[in-house]
């Protein structure tokens, strides 16, 4: 009798290749029928790292329901956004973009500035998204600040005006996202460059004595048709993958944490604890958004922070 058991490694995602930056595109049109806090339906933050953290359950029907439960949690800080400039779309294209009238040191001689259009040249719009950078001075990782489009939810022309309103002000994560919200993460996993198809997929050592091989499949695929298929076990690029982890519950949210992290340091800026893991190392940047497709179960979750353990 033949052995039957799953696949090694999952076919969902494919071609398993480097992502093209650090920070992802999101697609914001899939966002647009939500409600957000505030028109902004994202926000860049930065991976600390987890911590256990002491809370407790108020979710209904609950069998832990009024005691102190321990979750596992991860730290993220969120420092100030600032406006760069609001780009202008019809049918999918840009059309216009205005800059703000001043932006941060860091940005001039590394970036093109693009050209101011006037109010009678861009009438004729149907989206509005804004290019925001993070004031990542403020904390202690770096001092050169990350650029990322953010997508708006409701009318062009309010979103236009909304987005005005924004010039030369500071965005601050509190403003735009509340505790006990469900998020989506999108970012880049870990990577861990070539590797091979144990690592990769989890497929199983072969005995010993393998004539070719332990570490590889036992056959790349019959004669006929005569090639590889793309669903073996094979040998490439593992992690550093674009990803979105859906139904993030945000736990709490603070101005200041005083812990020191491995390999991060301490947090200075505005932070988030969100409940389980988030992929990627510490230090990665990611977008946070609002969440595409909430569940009962995640929504129903209500935590109240009492402290990291």
């Amino acid at each position: 009798m033949a052995l039957h058991r799953p696949r090694f490694g999952s076919l969902q995602y494919w071609p398993r290749k480097r992502a093209n930056k650090e920070i992802p595109r999101v697609n914001w049109k899939s966002l647009s029928n939500i409600k957000p806090k505030n028109h902004l339906l994202g926000f860049l933050c930065y991976k600390v790292g987890m911590r256990s953290v002491l809370v407790k359950d108020n979710t209904m029907h609950s069998m832990t329901k009024g005691k102190s439960i321990v979750l596992p949690a991860t730290i993220i800080e969120c420092p100030p956004l600032k406006v760069f400039s609001v780009r202008l779309y019809r049918f999918g294209k840009v059309v216009g973009e205005i800059t703000a009238p001043s932006f941060e040191k860091e940005l001039k001689g590394k970036l093109k500035i693009p050209k101011i259009h006037k109010e009678k040249e861009i009438k004729d719009f149907d989206d509005i998204k804004i290019i925001v950078y993070s004031l990542v001075k403020k904390t202690g990782i770096k001092k050169t600040p990350d650029l990322t489009e953010i997508g708006l939810s409701g009318n062009a022309q309010e979103n236009l005006e909304f987005a005005k309103d924004l010039f030369n002000k500071e965005l601050n994560f509190d403003e735009f996202f509340d505790r006990n919200q469900l998020v989506d993460i999108h970012g880049v996993t870990k990577g861990f460059g070539f590797s091979g198809p144990v690592k990769r997929y989890g497929i199983t050592l072969k005995p010993h004595k393998s004539e070719k091989g332990v570490r590889r499949p036992g056959s790349l695929g019959p004669w006929h048709p005569a090639r590889v298929t793309f669903r073996v076990s094979m040998a490439g690029q593992h992690g550093f993958f674009t990803r979105v982890k859906l139904n993030n519950k945000i736990i709490f949210s603070g101005k200041e944490l005083k812990d020191e992290f491995h390999h991060y340091g301490f947090v200075r800026a505005p932070y988030a604890i969100i409940k389980g893991s988030i992929q990627g190392p510490c230090k990665r940047a990611f977008v946070i958004t609002s969440s595409l497709r909430p569940t009962k179960k995640a929504a129903k979750e209500n935590f109240e922070f009492v402290r990291i353990l």
